[in-house]
């Protein structure tokens, strides 16, 4: 998922770019399984036909609402970092963007639980200079990858010697 390079500024190109772990879809996915199980259970139970489609007719929304909604988001939500700017992207018909410029980036860090450790993803935690502080990015795959790519960027932006060891020889 490359982010479109007519959005980019002259001179600037993408380090990173990513979205949500499909684990994210796994709970909605399970609620429409345990929707299903239900609707077939009941549509045993009844003989109206009126009653079955009212079953299925629920069901449909059940899917729509628990599992095309928050597959769409998974699917327009882009998290990306160029060689200038954070940039994360959402929305299907309407979109919503935040754009961080990476000089007023303090800080990148992760945690990884117990759960994101098994699915290989994490929490990135990008701190800046405004006053709302740090913007969580949650369930990152390879958040680890990510967050020294992302580092090594602001090191360079910074003039840092991409020689020098971060004790100082």
């Amino acid at each position: 998922m490359a982010y479109p390079s007519k959005l980019l500024n002259a001179g600037e190109h993408v380090v990173v770019s990513t979205r949500t772990h499909v684990k994210a879809l796994i709970v909605p996915g399970l609620g429409v399984l345990v929707a299903l199980a239900l609707a077939l259970f009941v549509n045993g139970l009844v003989d109206n036909s009126i009653a079955r489609l009212v079953i299925w007719v629920l069901f449909l929304a059940v899917v729509l609402w628990f599992l095309v909604g928050p597959f769409l988001t998974w699917l327009t939500t882009t998290y990306t970092f160029t060689n200038r700017r954070f940039i994360k992207r959402s929305g299907f018909i309407s979109k919503e963007g935040r754009t961080i410029p990476l000089n007023r980036i303090s800080g990148v860090d992760f945690e990884i639980g117990v759960i994101d450790r098994i699915f290989g993803c994490g929490t990135l935690v990008v701190s800046d200079a405004s006053t709302d502080g740090s913007v969580e990015l949650y369930d990152i795959p390879n958040v680890e990858k990510v967050q020294l790519q992302v580092s090594d960027e602001l090191h360079r932006l910074s003039g840092g010697d991409s020689h020098r060891r971060d004790d100082g020889t």
